[in-house]
């Protein structure tokens, strides 16, 4: 079989492959009774979850504190409904008390050998990855969280008057960029890393600057945390971990002729993913298309709030549905199904399409470069 390298930088969710999970944990000493405990209750939660196919336990020949858990899915999507959602959140728990450090590894599955896989039958071989696809060699993250109604303006200027942290985390890392936004009182932050992401996060939540900035807005807070307690603060950062679920980049446009906008998106309870999935499709079809204003995309989705940030051609009102993500026949009506129209005013025609990309966009509260980015 050939494999043939993608022509553009693109990562994606929502390419129908089959997935591969990594957990890596380093285990406390004296704690692997009740690891192994722990490991027995979500063994048998998640394999009742759609889309779980099957899981291995390893334990490392040359370090008995090293673990691994291995799980394969169907496809992304069940996989992140279910590591985002409150029951993983309380079915891992457990795991906390038993485990000194874990990482955490995802990939879609692109090649697969061996005998058992040459003898199955063709409907069991679906799923692989089409083919690989480019890298910039940027991971990107985001969080997010809702402060006190009537606080935003207190927040926003919290934050948009913070320090830089040191952008160099060590010789592989570094952060590349960092982009805040906020929606009436919900705050977004957009992470661009260069390396390790975890490694990243770690660095900036051990900066005076950052620390003094999220010790400043707590008390505006619509969740609790305390940044002392590690389980307190463990707790929050889960929830408000806002994964990419697709990005990709055409390249059409010089950095200095774009500029980055971040568009909020309500769904209808559940469909959060399926939300995510057309916006998704419509800017692949955007990068194929030299007309377009949109550059680059990247969608950002958890339970049933989507954020996806552009760096677009000015103006994007010129181009509202491309804007917008309804670019195309069956577009319009797809989203009016999917949006909760509690919280939002779904378009029906291009004066709807404005007041839809009016309501929606977020204000940028800060934009932040490393020097050499």
């Amino acid at each position: 079989m050939t494999t043939t390298l993608s022509e553009r930088i693109s990562q994606s969710a929502f390419d129908g492959s089959r997935l591969r999970v990594v957990l890596l944990l380093d285990l406390y000493d004296g704690a692997q009774q009740q690891f192994l405990e722990a490991y027995e209750h979500l063994r048998n939660q998640v394999a009742s979850v759609p889309g779980h196919i099957s899981d291995q336990l390893c334990q490392s020949i040359e370090n008995p504190s090293q673990w691994l858990i291995t799980s394969e899915w169907d496809s992304a999507p069940p996989f992140l409904a279910w590591v985002n959602s409150e029951e993983h959140v309380a079915t891992v728990q457990p795991l906390h008390n038993c485990v000194r450090d874990t990482r955490s590894l995802r990939f879609s599955v692109l090649r697969e050998t061996g005998r058992a896989f040459e003898l199955a039958p063709e409907s069991a071989k679906a799923g692989l990855q089409s083919s690989p696809r480019l890298g910039d060699g940027v991971v990107r993250h985001a969080l997010t969280f809702t402060v006190r109604p009537g606080t935003e303006d207190v927040v926003a200027k919290i934050l948009a008057d913070y320090d830089s942290p040191n952008a160099r985390v060590d010789e592989d890392t570094r952060l590349r960029r960092t982009s805040l936004f906020m929606h009436g009182n919900r705050v977004v932050r957009a992470i661009e890393v260069e390396g390790d992401l975890l490694a990243a996060l770690r660095h900036v939540s051990r900066q005076p600057e950052v620390r003094a900035v999220e010790e400043a807005i707590n008390p505006y807070l619509e969740q609790h945390r305390d940044l002392t307690d590690p389980d307190s603060a463990r707790m929050f950062f889960t929830r408000a971990a806002l994964p990419t679920v697709h990005h990709v980049t055409a390249g059409r446009h010089k950095a200095e002729d774009v500029r980055r906008h971040a568009l909020f998106y309500q769904a209808k309870e559940g469909c959060g993913m399926a939300l995510a999935r057309l916006l998704a499709e419509h800017d692949e079809e955007a990068a194929d298309d030299p007309a377009s204003i949109i550059d680059s995309s990247t969608i950002f989705q958890r339970d049933d709030v989507v954020v996806r940030l552009l760096e677009a051609v000015e103006p994007i009102d010129a181009q509202a549905a491309q804007a917008v993500g309804i670019d195309g026949p069956g577009k319009v009506a797809r989203l009016g199904r999917l949006l909760d129209d509690r919280t939002n005013t779904v378009p029906a025609d291009e004066p709807g399409i404005s007041d839809f990309l009016a309501r929606s966009e977020m204000t940028l509260i800060t934009d932040r470069r490393a020097k050499e980015s």
